[in-house]
Parts: structure tokens; C-alpha cells; sequence
């Protein structure tokens, strides 16, 4: 590249067919290349070449589009610009295509063409000496005389007027300004023509300006133009304080496109303005020290690192994130405690612990305002407005309201956040959390606590430990933000179905506070009260056209729906409130159709007359709507037989009835277990087998069938004493030894069975259940058709208490059951039932299982102690 004459381009380029962008010399463009000539340059010549030579192209402008790129050469510019390929970067998105980032060097012309295929090789003559361009354009001026001296030196002055009509920051005026009194003379007009927007047809007429005074003359009416459009802008357009930064992009677009010369308004000294703006926000943030001080380090390396930087953009956003965080903004909170009571009670319905619990936190409030926010845990089943409650004490408080879902969550990242070390980082849900609503004291409902998983990302659980402590969050250190923040204020409310899926150390860092399923009479009033006006404002419907009575609600809730919450409660009168609507929009359309056309109401007579409004939902109608019931009072109908019982169960989702089934068949004693028990109820199963096999002569227990007549006599030397029953219409004996019995599940196999096969089921709380069920198929003897019961069982008799006890009463009174057996240890569980739950319902608290016997047989149970003498019996409490 060196010779006599000075430095010299190779003689022969490979030449890049350029459609659209001129490159002028002393300019920096980016062409994106596409066609089949130019591919086969930059992967056949750029990508393989070792030497700085192989990095000199010829970029010359190009007559043809070239993505319709043919064998055919078209015609090319006269003169084209030699430039070295300082980055290319290739992509596969929409397309296979490379982007070229090429510096202008000189001018040259094509002199011949070598071969046209895979790309273009020319032999070129340079037109411009690299060597000249080492004086200043400042200095050169004033030593130059004649035409091109005035020439130059006017440009010069142009260009130094246009930069100072740009109202830039002073950082990038004193850039460009450097940037021009750096420049040589011969770049000069060069330089300028490529950072002004004006045509390409304008540019080539730069470019093919061979000799410098014609350049100058060529460029400064271009330089000129731009001049006088900037001065037409300020006498048209009145800058104010709103309209500045706009005026400035406009100008900044008009003048300096960016896209040519890398001097966009996002270049470093522009970026040096928007740090200084980003560092006055960190100073008014308020932040603690700690974060202030991680804040200013991170904007020291911020201001020294190029934009280019891919680092640059995480250090950008980290610290756009710490400004915005609310470190010392907050709501105030609304302590009317009276205003809050009934904004509670508008939104809801029943709930008073979890309505008094709220009430209390805020007249603490009022004696002490530096109070650290609670962690309560509403923990109940699906549907009885855990979240709406969360967002209630919101509205209550005055305070802002953001949900997280935890369903599903499995990797501790998202409570903590992603290290800023790792590609796509982010702040946690907490962090993110806090952003978003803009304060430092907001309600946080944590909804699903109870269905976070665990994987190899961590365990979630584990990472709210920190969060949900009142002694450790007002350090909570996101592993994105690295410095501590405080969570005290927030109030975190975190919502699940059950406990038992909590770890421990988690839920003891909670206020559980349980949230029962509705009885019947209050989901009808909050049927009446919400989900009914609700539907009819969702449907389009007035009360005027849609009235569903008391009894009607009734009869869906107890026949169509079974469930501890109101959402299919919900769901099915969104179901009638469609059916209406059509009927409403047929007699709308009949109405009209009538309207226009009178006479053909003699000729439509058998066509239905519109509806009488309003339409009532009796039950014919509510059957045509809803189909046929979906649940019936089955109780009585499952308890003719001997060896059936009615148990009481808790799921996640509310309390449930549950039968127990056992069938007796000859056999070696073995015992059968069926309905996807687990080990637990397993073992209740088996220890009252051995309680009733240990008993069996108390209680005068047997294995002969009453379906069957047999006699059995035992001859021994031994008193014996005959004991005569009658089976229906027939007459037999059962002899019994009186110094000792038979076995009951001797020469027999007892099959026990607990119905819906498909759900899983556990716990102790069936043992008094499985005991009377057998003692009913041992007996003989019928078990009340309106008794349900529950309890757990020990070895030696004793009834011990079980949990869940509302939602299990909830359900036998949704059953139609009238009498309920519970636990002597679980009466103090009484006071939490509704009053007219108790008004219903006879409770007898039994502490050994001779009381529950006597209870669950009407007349009393034979060889217990409680058989004349009837066990301690609450009834309607």
C-alpha cells in the first residue's frame, strides 16, 4: 500500500454493489448485504482473508435494485469510494444476510472489470492522496489564498453556524466542535455532506467531485440549505419548555440522521448528558446510603464505558431500577375505623374474624404508627374470597394492591432474582413487585402459598423465609439489586387451601387465620347481595326483567351446587341470566317485527308473544335451564341396609360426607380394604377390627349372617345361656358360651369399602365411623339414617378430638343431617359455628365409643354402658 507516490489501495478491489447510502470519504456507514454478488464478497473474501489488505473493498453506488440481483452486470457509477470493513456481522433472521460497517478512504475510478462472478473484481485507479489529508481545515485556512481559500473557509464558517443552531448540550456541541477543527481540508466537505440528510442524488454529486474546489462548491449549498431550514424553524416554531426536547429531536433527525457517521444523540457525550440526569435521580431517590453508594460506583463505570458495550445495557437498566424503586415513598394510612367496618361489610358477607382481625390492626395503627405490617395467611377452600378479601383491606387501608401468584413456582429465582451475572437477569417478584406500584407500603397478596414446588433451581419456600419474617425483612437483599431493602412495611397476605403442604418453618412465620365454606343461608344472602346484581350488570339485565327468589337460590344451591365457596354458585346464575337474555332479545326483535308490520299479527298469531318482565325463575323453570338436579338427598336411601355409616371428611376444598360400606362372606378371617386409602386409614381400619374383636362379647357380636339361617350351639361342661332373636318372619336361635364367645371373623372375610374410589383418602378422623359400621354388619342393626359422625380411636375405646370440625359440619348440614357425633375434646369447636348451624343440628360429644354406639343405633346398642343412659348431648347450642 506504499509507494514513492505515497499510500496507495490495491490496484484491484473486490467492488460491494450498494442500492441504497453513498460512502463518502472520512464517513462511517452500515450497508446490510443480501444479494448473491455481494454474500459471496464477504464470505469468500472478508470472512477468509488474514491481512489488512484483504479488508479494502470498493463500495461503489449501484443503478439496480440488488436483491434482484442477475448475470447480467448493471451499470455502475462512474466513481466509487475504497473503504476498510471494520465489523461485519452476519444474521439468519428474516433472511441469511451480513452487515457491513465500512470507513471511507478515498476516491477511485474503474478503470476495467476483471470478472463479474461470484463478485465483482475491478482494476481501479485511486483518485485522492491519503497522504495529504494531515492539516487542519483551520489551519490551512488561514494560510490559503484565492478562490479555494474563500471557499474553504466559508464552508468552515457554515459549519460552525449550523452547530450552533442545533441547541444541544454543551458536551456535544464541544464534540462536533473538536471534530471540525480536526478535520483536513480535503475530508472537510466530505465529512459534513455525510452527516446532513439530504438525497443520495446530492451526495454523488459530492462524491464525483474529483478536485477540492468543486466539492466545496458542490457541499456548501447543501450546508446552506440546512442553514436557512433551521432558521425557518425558529421563526415558525416558538420553543417551550414542552415542546423543547421535541424541537431538539426534530432537528437532531433533520440535520444529523445518525444512522452515517456513528453521531446519533445516543452517541457518549449525549449519553454523558443523559448521566447527568440519571444522576440527579439517584440523588433524589432517597435511598439509603448503602444503595446510594452502590449507585454512584455503578454510574463512575457507567460514564466510562462505551455504549457499544454489552455491559452498558445492564448497568443502565440496573440503575433506571434502583431510581425507581420507592426507597422512602409511601401511602398514608386510612385509620377510620368506623369508615373501614363498613367498607368491609359492603364488600363481604359473613368473615368477622378475618374482618375483626383487620379492625384491630388498625387501632394499633392509630396508638402506634411505627408498626411493622402483619403476615396473615387466609387458609380455607376454593371460592370464599380469600384474594377479594386481600384486595379489601386495600381499599380499606388507602394503600396500593399487587398479587403474586405462587402456583407453581419452583425456582427460588423468581422470589430472589437472577444474579446480575447471568444473561435475561431480573429482580424477584417482590422487587418487581414494588416497582410497579411505586410505594414502600403496599398490600401484597402471595396467592397459592400452599402449591409452590421445588426443583434444582432451589426451593421458593425457602426464599420467602426472609421475606415473610418481620426480624429479617427490613434487610431483604435481592440478589439483582445486591443492597438490602425494607420490607417492613409492606402487609403480606398470603392465601392457601390447606396447611399441610407448608413447610413449617414457613408457616410459622404466619398468621393463620381459617376462612370456612358458607353455610346455605349465607350463600343465598350473598347470592341476593352480589353475585346475583353482579351477573344481571354483566348480562345486560335490570331487575326489572330478571327476578330469581329466595327459594329458587336455595334449590340451586342444595341441588345444584355442593361446594364451600360460591363460585359455581356464580357460575350457575350466569347460566339462567343467558337464558333470559335470549328470551329478552327474542321479545325485543318480536316487538319491532310487530311494530313495522301490524298486520301480520293475525298471520303470526302461533308464534310466542314476548315475555312477561319480569321473568321469574321458579323451579319448572330453573329444571329447563340447569337440567335435572345434580345432587339429591341420598343419606336416608344409602343407610337402609346393615353395615353402612356416614362419616364426616375435610378435603382443601371444604368438608364432605363420606359412607363406609362393609360386607361380610365366608372366608379365614381376612380383612379388605378398598377405596384409595392411605396408611393412616388403613391402620384406623385395622385397630377397629381389634377393638371389636376384643369386645365382641360386650357388645354381643357375632359372625352369623342375618341374611341367612343358621343355628349354632356349643356343647361344654360351661353354663350356656339361649338368647332368641326374630329376623323378619323367621324364628332362630343363637346358643352363646357365658364364659367366653366365638371370634366375629371367625370362618368369615369382612370387605370394607369406602365409595368415590377415585379420590384419594386419609387421616384418623374415620375410626368412630369405621367401628359403627361394623358393629352395624355384626349386629345386624340398622344405623340412624340422620346421624353423621367423626373422631379418631384408640386401642382401648376413647374417642380422640380430629380437625376440620366447621367444614365438616358445614357439610352434614348441607346433607341434611340431623344429629352429628363429635369428640368430647372438640366442643370448644362448637362456638365457631353460625347460629343457625347450630339451631339445626343435634351435637352429642362422645368421649369413649360406648357413647358413640349408643348414639349412632336407634334404642341404644346393646353391652354398652351408656344403654339406658344416653351419652352428654348439646343440642342446638
Amino acid at each position: 500500500m506504499t509507494s514513492d507516490g505515497g499510500i496507495q489501495i490495491p490496484s484491484r478491489l473486490p467492488l460491494l454493489l450498494t442500492h441504497e447510502g453513498v460512502l463518502l470519504p472520512g464517513s462511517t456507514v452500515r450497508f446490510s448485504v443480501d444479494s448473491p454478488r455481494n454474500m459471496h464478497l464477504v464470505s469468500q473474501r472478508l470472512l477468509r482473508g488474514t491481512s489488512l489488505k484483504s479488508t479494502i473493498i470498493g463500495v461503489i453506488p449501484n443503478t439496480r435494485d440488488p436483491e434482484h440481483d442477475t448475470d447480467d452486470l448493471p451499470t455502475l457509477h462512474k466513481i466509487g469510494t475504497a473503504g476498510i470493513a471494520v465489523q461485519v456481522v452476519g444474521s439468519n433472521w428474516p433472511k441469511p444476510h451480513y452487515t457491513l460497517l465500512i470507513t471511507g478512504l478515498c476516491r477511485f475510478s474503474v478503470s476495467s472489470l476483471l470478472k463479474e462472478r461470484p463478485f465483482v473484481l475491478a482494476e481501479v485507479e485511486q483518485l485522492d492522496k491519503l497522504d495529504q489529508y494531515t492539516i487542519p481545515a483551520t489551519e490551512s485556512v488561514a494560510a490559503e489564498d484565492g478562490e479555494l481559500g474563500e471557499l474553504s473557509q466559508k464552508f468552515y464558517q457554515a459549519a460552525v453556524q449550523l452547530l450552533g443552531m442545533l441547541d444541544m448540550s454543551v458536551p456535544v456541541v464541544a464534540k462536533f466542535r473538536r471534530l471540525l477543527d480536526s478535520l483536513p481540508r480535503e475530508t472537510l466537505p466530505d465529512v459534513v455532506a455525510s452527516m446532513i440528510r439530504t438525497s443520495n442524488k446530492e451526495k454523488l454529486q459530492v462524491l464525483d467531485a474529483v478536485s477540492l474546489e468543486e466539492r466545496f462548491k458542490k457541499a456548501l449549498p447543501m450546508l446552506t440549505k440546512q442553514i436557512e431550514g433551521l432558521k425557518l424553524l425558529q421563526k415558525t416554531r416558538k420553543i417551550s419548555p414542552d415542546n423543547e426536547k421535541r424541537v431538539l429531536s426534530v432537528r437532531k433527525g433533520g440535520v444529523f440522521p445518525g444512522r452515517q457517521f456513528n453521531l446519533d444523540g445516543d452517541d457518549e457525550d449525549e449519553d454523558g448528558d443523559d448521566t447527568a440526569v440519571l444522576e440527579r435521580k439517584v440523588h433524589g431517590a432517597n435511598m439509603p446510603e448503602a444503595a446510594l453508594r452502590v449507585c454512584l460506583k455503578e454510574l463512575k463505570r457507567l460514564k466510562k464505558m462505551p455504549q457499544s458495550m454489552p455491559e452498558y445495557a445492564l448497568t443502565r437498566n440496573y440503575l433506571d431500577l434502583m431510581v425507581e424503586l420507592p426507597w422512602s415513598k409511601s401511602t398514608k394510612d386510612c385509620l377510620d375505623i368506623r369508615a373501614a367496618r363498613t367498607l368491609l361489610d359492603n364488600d363481604h358477607y359473613a368473615m368477622d374474624k378475618l374482618k375483626r382481625r383487620v379492625l384491630e390492626y388498625l387501632a394499633v395503627r392509630q396508638l402506634k404508627t411505627t408498626l411493622k405490617g402483619p403476615i396473615l395467611c387466609f387458609v380455607g377452600p376454593p371460592g370464599v374470597g380469600k384474594t377479594s378479601v386481600g384486595r379489601s383491606i386495600a381499599r380499606t387501608l388507602g394503600r396500593e394492591f399487587h398479587r403474586i401468584a405462587l402456583g407453581g413456582v419452583c425456582d427460588q429465582s423468581d422470589i430472589r432474582g437472577h444474579r446480575r451475572t447471568y444473561v435475561g437477569s431480573m429482580p424477584g417478584r417482590i422487587i418487581n413487585g414494588l416497582k410497579t406500584v411505586g410505594v414502600n407500603n403496599p398490600v401484597f397478596l402471595l396467592d397459592e402459598v400452599d402449591k409452590l414446588g421445588k426443583s434444582l433451581q432451589g426451593d421458593p419456600a425457602a426464599a420467602l423465609l426472609e421475606v415473610l419474617d418481620p426480624e429479617q425483612n427490613h434487610s431483604f437483599t435481592d440478589h439483582y439489586l445486591n443492597v438490602a431493602f425494607d420490607l417492613s412495611q409492606v402487609l403480606f397476605i398470603a392465601t392457601a387451601n390447606t396447611t399441610a403442604t407448608i413447610p413449617p418453618a414457613l408457616l410459622d412465620r404466619m398468621e393463620v387465620l381459617q376462612v370456612p365454606g358458607y353455610t346455605q343461608e349465607e350463600k343465598v344472602e350473598i347470592a341476593h347481595r352480589h353475585l346475583i346484581p353482579n351477573q344481571l350488570e354483566q348480562h345486560g339485565l335490570t331487575p326489572q326483567q330478571l327476578h330469581i327468589p329466595q327459594d329458587t337460590t336455595q334449590d340451586i344451591i342444595s341441588r345444584y351446587t355442593r361446594e364451600a365457596g360460591v363460585r359455581s354458585l356464580e357460575r350457575k346464575i350466569g347460566a339462567i341470566c343467558r337464558a333470559v337474555a335470549v328470551k329478552v332479545a327474542e321479545g325485543h326483535r318480536a316487538t319491532k317485527t310487530e311494530a313495522l308490520t301490524p298486520e301480520s299479527q293475525t298471520q303470526q298469531g302461533d308464534k310466542a308473544a314476548p315475555p312477561e318482565m319480569p321473568i321469574v325463575i321458579d323451579h319448572i323453570a330453573l329444571k329447563d335451564i340447569l337440567g335435572p338436579p345434580l345432587f339429591e338427598m341420598e343419606v336416608s336411601e344409602r343407610l337402609t341396609l346393615p353395615g353402612v355409616a356416614l362419616g364426616l371428611a375435610w378435603t382443601p376444598l371444604g368438608g364432605e360426607i363420606m359412607f363406609v360400606e362393609a360386607s361380610r362372606m365366608e372366608g379365614d378371617g381376612q380383612l379388605t380394604l378398598t377405596g384409595q386409602l392411605g396408611d393412616v386409614m388403613k391402620e384406623s381400619a385395622h385397630l377397629a377390627i381389634s377393638w371389636l374383636r376384643t369386645n365382641a362379647k360386650t357388645y354381643q357380636l357375632t359372625n352369623s349372617g342375618f341374611t341367612q339361617i343358621r343355628t349354632h350351639i356349643w356343647i361344654d361342661t360351661d353354663i350356656y345361656c339361649a338368647c332368641l332373636y326374630r329376623n323378619i318372619n323367621w324364628m332362630f336361635v343363637c346358643v352363646f358360651a357365658v364364659m367366653g364367645g366365638p371370634d366375629p371373623l371367625e370362618g368369615a372375610d369382612i370387605h370394607l369399602h369406602f365409595p368415590a374410589g377415585a379420590v384419594t383418602k386419609d387421616g384418623p378422623s374415620a375410626g368412630v365411623t369405621i367401628v359403627t359400621c361394623l358393629a352395624s354388619l355384626f349386629s345386624g342393626r340398622l344405623v340412624r339414617s340422620d346421624v353423621a359422625m367423626t373422631g379418631e380411636i384408640t386401642l382401648r375405646g376413647l374417642v380422640l378430638p380430629v380437625g376440620g370440625i366447621k367444614d365438616k359440619v358445614l357439610a352434614a348440614h348441607r346433607a341434611g343431617v340431623k344429629c352429628v357425633i363429635l369428640p368430647k375434646r372438640n366442643e370448644k369447636d362448637l362456638e365457631e359455628l353460625p347460629a343457625n348451624v347450630r339451631a339445626d343440628l343435634d351435637f352429642v360429644t362422645a368421649g369413649n365409643l360406648d357413647e358413640v354406639l349408643n348414639t349412632a343405633f336407634d334404642g341404644g346398642f346393646p353391652g354398652t354402658a351408656s344403654t339406658h343412659t344416653h351419652p352428654q348431648l348439646t343440642s342446638k347450642l
